[in-house]
């Protein structure tokens, strides 16, 4: 039988890393609050190699004495509890005294500090949890601590970190959320050597969002303020029909404090249930406000999520903030388009993958007003725009009549879904998820051969993006220039879009160019690994290439089925959702009990 021993406290600490330090992003998030608690109006964030090989934070805050330094390098050594009750009474970040320990035993680990009152600062150095020298240094007062190799002395832990663009995705997230709990604080984001964004102090939230996600984005939402007893919400929210792909621009903080709370995430979402298409979220930078006995924050090792007292009261009020602010602005509730869809226009119908003429000959189709000519061109005729693929997929209507032998159409129901008797039951069809993996096929192919076509605009269309959109979307331009965009600098954090693929209306140019710098966001679009790129592009291009026709009759339909089926996965969406299902004779027999 084994022997019960005590760990030491270097082992103690790096399993506590585990709990706590779970990637870069979470050395940033225990550092910035420290820094933030002890009262810091400027903060410094700068990070290499995705966080792997430095991170360094700097404030001007209150410092430490040499004393006070050293503590803070104890397990549970903290200045902001004494008794379990203070837990009920929290009124900063960071309270367990857990972070800074754990992070100094799996890196090597600087901190340099100064109390103002002091002549020099004190500068500690520990590398993979062991001291290697306390000594005094010249500092201007505040603290800066320096992470470098990080996770080097547990190499099993770094093998889990994600790509670089992945890792530094999240540190950029996270120093943006602290930036918008606390506009008071100037904050300034630096990436291998270029400043990402630098936000002065600001005395109002619109103003720090203005500075962080682009002046234009403000004038797109709704300032909310309501209060009943004990809890107040307050910030912004998007006008409807402002929405984005991914829950990125969704943000919740409660008593200053940045939390994933479904609580929160659903009521805000349940509050925008007819102004959004699904798959699509609000814009909203929400701060609820309550008394911290009813909320708590230590549910989680690394305080992400937090849990009510009263769940539906919370949930319920937040509803009712939120509708009350969109009734006040805008009536009725709007009903909105699915940003996927697009408006549906004559020429549409005639050139989708289920038209009978993308069977035959490529169709041209007129330009629309804002568009002229398109690679390639069509010499000796008028400028136009093929609708088909560059390379499109060879079905013809004899291999369709002998695919579909046997098969009797039927109708659609509910307009998506088209109805089929074959000789062994009945199928149903997905259109649209039909129509989305055709597209996704054609464009994986066009983005592969690098033939894609493209329209340029007659007007170029500006835009604004937040800085951290607009430092990736400058990273990833030479690749939406070989994949069919034309996307220009012109200005701090403004872009000009002079030209779109062939698929996309100029209208739905700014929608789709969010989306992509939202898959940018997520690490998915790496320029690194081109092929799993493409492929995040073309399954996006294909929900926004899908123009439903209204009417669906006979030779559509035929012409859908061929082309899924002349697919190398037909059986599913690109998103994985299956694009038919067949109810066979037996199955109908048993239902009808016969």
């Amino acid at each position: 039988m084994s022997v019960i021993r005590i760990l030491t406290d270097r082992v103690a600490n790096q399993i506590a890393a585990g709990e706590v330090i779970e990637r870069p992003a979470a050395v940033v998030k225990e550092l910035v609050e420290n820094s933030l608690d002890a009262g810091a109006t400027r903060v410094e964030v700068e990070f290499r190699a995705g966080g792997r090989a430095l991170i360094r934070v700097t404030d001007n805050g209150c410092g430490m004495t040499q004393e006070d330094a050293l503590l803070s390098l104890e397990r549970h050594a903290t200045s902001k509890l004494v008794e379990t009750a203070d837990l009920d009474r929290l009124g900063t970040f960071g309270f367990r005294g857990e972070a800074v320990p754990s992070i100094a035993s799996v890196s090597h680990f600087e901190l340099q500090t100064r109390v103002g009152s002091a002549a020099a600062g004190t500068e500690i150095v520990i590398n993979g949890g062991k001291f290697v020298h306390v000594r005094e240094c010249g500092l201007a007062p505040g603290t800066r601590i320096t992470v470098s190799h990080l996770f080097n002395s547990v190499p099993a832990r770094r093998k889990f970190l994600k790509t670089d663009a992945t890792e530094s995705a999240h540190i950029i997230q996270t120093v943006r959320l602290y930036a918008l709990a606390c506009p008071a604080t100037a904050f300034v984001l630096i990436e291998d050597g270029r400043v990402l964004f630098q936000s002065p102090v600001c005395t109002t939230l619109a103003e720090r969002v203005g500075e962080i996600f682009g002046r234009q984005l403000v004038a797109d939402l709704l300032p909310v303020a309501m209060a009943e007893t004990g809890l107040k919400l307050s910030g912004l929210i998007g006008k409807p029909g402002v929405n984005r792909s991914t829950r990125h621009e969704l943000l919740m903080f409660v008593n200053r404090r940045p939390v994933d709370s479904r609580t929160l995430n659903y009521a805000l979402i349940e509050s925008y249930a007819t102004a959004l298409a699904k798959g699509r979220y609000p814009v909203a930078v929400l701060f609820l406000e309550l008394d911290p006995a009813a909320v708590d924050v230590n549910v989680h090792p690394a305080k992400r999520e937090v849990r009510f007292r009263s769940e539906g009261a919370v949930r319920g009020f937040v509803i009712r903030a939120v509708l009350q602010r969109l009734r006040e602005w805008g009536a009725p509730a709007p009903r909105v388009e699915p940003a996927s869809a697009g408006p549906v226009h004559p020429v549409a119908s005639e050139v989708m993958p289920g038209d009978p003429v993308s069977l035959a000959a490529p169709a041209t189709v007129n330009l629309p007003p804002t568009a002229f000519v398109v690679k390639p061109p069509a010499p000796h005729s008028a400028p136009a725009i093929v609708r088909t693929a560059a390379a499109p997929l060879k079905v013809s209507a004899p291999s369709a009549s002998a695919a579909l032998l046997g098969w009797r159409f039927l109708g659609t129901a509910h307009s998506d879904y088209a109805l089929w008797e074959t000789p062994s039951g009945l199928m149903v069809l997905d259109r649209r998820a039909a129509h989305e993996r055709v597209w996704f096929e054609r464009l994986e192919m066009q983005f592969k051969q690098g033939a894609v076509a493209s329209q340029r605009l007659l007007f170029a269309i500006p835009v604004e993006f937040d800085a951290i959109a607009s430092a990736l979307l400058t990273d990833q331009l030479a690749f939406l220039q070989c994949h069919g965009f034309a996307v220009v600098e012109f200005g701090r954090n403004f872009f000009r879009i002079e030209a779109v693929p062939v698929w996309l209306e100029s209208s739905d140019a700014v929608i789709f160019l969010r989306d992509i710098i939202g898959l940018m966001r997520d690490g998915q679009l790496d320029g690194k690994n081109l092929d799993l790129a493409r492929t995040a592009l073309a399954q996006l291009a294909a929900q926004q290439a899908v123009r439903l026709p209204i009417s669906h009759n006979e030779t559509e339909a035929l012409a859908l089925v061929a082309q899924l089926f002349a697919c190398t996965q037909p059986h599913t969406s690109p998103a994985g959702r299956p694009t038919h299902f067949e109810l066979s004779r037996a199955e109908l027999l048993r239902r009808f009990q016969r």
